[in-house]
């Protein structure tokens, strides 16, 4: 695949370093030294220019191109730039965020006003990844699929869930809902209208937020409430406590300044803030942090993530998770007393994989090591989508789960009596027998 990176900085290099292997790589850069690194040292095309001037967008030919990631440290420029690359013919763009306020498409929104397919944040995706830790470690990140619209949640079947025994037909799942998959031990199947569920069964949903979180309660019954405390209250650290739902998570974060911290109050009403130094034993202790489920860290700087994960560890928290961003430290983690180490520049790039895909396809993550994938896919103009209602599409029985529709930036769960136009694009939980099948309803030219 061809691929455009605008943006030569850390985050640039380490996308590159990793798709410049097997894929044909050009970078984009205003400093003149960081090009020349670039083409003296990795295996791509390196041009000096500004990621948002046409000059130099033409001179990394991205007429064409498979996919161009926008990623300068200005978001601004990564919209503008990624919007520029959508309207010249570049297939998929992708642009970099800092702000949450580019992120939420309550007020506006950036990603279907600008046309630009993904807009992505280092620090979201980190807590992403720290978030799915603390609630299935192991589970596959499906959080932003639907633009990060919809809800994705896996629960557990618990004991005294009225649920336990009966089959999904007879169940009252609410409209915005939809019963994903079902994961028994090392069994992975798409839920069924005969399917009946057992306790300790694992269960994805995607749907509406309010819908998911009020059908979740009735499958995880009376579940312990795990106590949480976060270690810094940058981006990712407010990023992680927005994504752990009160009803089933107390956090407790952690910031050193009082400015901060009062900031803070406002956007986190249910988090109890407490303006500390988390690298101090002394205050930890203070705090009791013994009697803490989950302590991160992700205050900025690896060594102060390490030192303060170390003490908590050390004082008995249960479990400890750590930001680091240097590959050689991360190796140090276990032999540390610490539980895992998440990489920014890991989820990252593991993100962005999930867009190197051809055809209709947007993006695709595999769901653990099951034969079901997780699919955004556009529709194409002279489809049979684009003909028939979503009752009458031949798709695979039992094999493929669409899941969300959006169009015209708008996300919802579908009905079986909605018509597809050209440009809107689906979420579809397909098994890997079925994807070409399910792809010819979609597009014109299969996969």
């Amino acid at each position: 695949m061809r691929i455009v990176i605008l943006g030569g900085g850390t985050v640039g290099r380490w996308i590159a370093e990793t798709l410049c292997r097997h894929h044909s790589v050009t970078i984009v850069d205003t400093d003149p030294n960081k090009t020349r690194s670039l083409n003296n040292e990795l295996d791509v095309m390196a041009i000096t220019g500004n990621a948002s001037h046409s000059s130099a967008l033409f001179q990394a030919d991205v007429l064409g191109v498979d996919l161009c990631l926008a990623v300068t440290g200005q978001e601004e420029v990564n919209i503008l730039a990624a919007s520029i690359t959508k309207e010249m013919g570049a297939r998929r763009t992708i642009a970099r965020v800092t702000s949450d306020s580019m992120l939420d498409g309550s007020t506006f929104d950036y990603q279907w006003h600008f046309g630009v397919d993904r807009l992505l944040s280092l620090e979201e995706l980190t807590a992403v990844e720290l978030a799915r830790e603390i609630r299935n470690p192991g589970s596959v990140d499906v959080e932003h699929v639907a633009r990060g619209a919809l809800k994705v949640q896996e629960v557990y079947v618990t004991a005294k869930s009225k649920l336990v025994g009966r089959p999904i037909k007879e169940i009252d799942v609410p409209a915005g809902v939809r019963l994903g998959c079902i994961s028994r031990g090392d069994d992975l199947w798409l839920a069924s209208a005969t399917d009946v569920l057992e306790v300790e069964d694992q269960v994805l949903l995607i749907g509406d937020d309010a819908a998911v979180d009020s059908f979740r309660d009735e499958i995880q019954k009376d579940r312990r409430k795990l106590n949480v405390m976060i270690a810094g209250g940058g981006f990712t650290g407010v990023y992680l406590a927005k994504i752990l739902d009160p009803e089933h998570y107390s956090v407790t974060l952690l910031e050193r300044s009082p400015e901060r911290c009062e900031e803070l109050a406002q956007k986190l009403p249910t988090v109890t803030l407490l303006n500390i130094d988390a690298t101090q034993r002394k205050r930890l202790q203070e705090e009791h942090v013994e009697g803490i489920d989950v302590f991160v860290a992700c205050m900025g700087e690896d060594e102060n993530n390490i030192m303060a994960g170390v003490e908590a560890g050390d004082l008995g928290a249960k479990k400890v998770l750590c930001v680091v961003g240097r590959p050689d430290y991360a190796l140090l983690m276990s032999q540390l007393g610490i539980d895992k180490a998440v990489s920014p520049r890991e989820a990252m790039v593991e993100q962005v994989k999930t867009f190197l895909n051809e055809g209709a396809i947007i993006s695709h993550t595999q769901l653990h090591e099951g034969n079901i994938g997780v699919y955004e896919i556009e529709i194409q103009e002279g489809s049979p989508a684009c003909e028939h209602i979503l009752a009458n599409l031949e798709l695979p029985s039992g094999k493929c789960l669409i899941a969300a529709v959006v169009h015209e930036g708008q996300v919802r769960v579908p009905r079986p009596d909605d018509h597809f136009a050209a440009g809107d694009y689906i979420v579809a939980l397909i098994e890997d027998s079925a994807v070409d099948a399910t792809l010819d309803m979609f597009s014109v030219t299969g996969r």
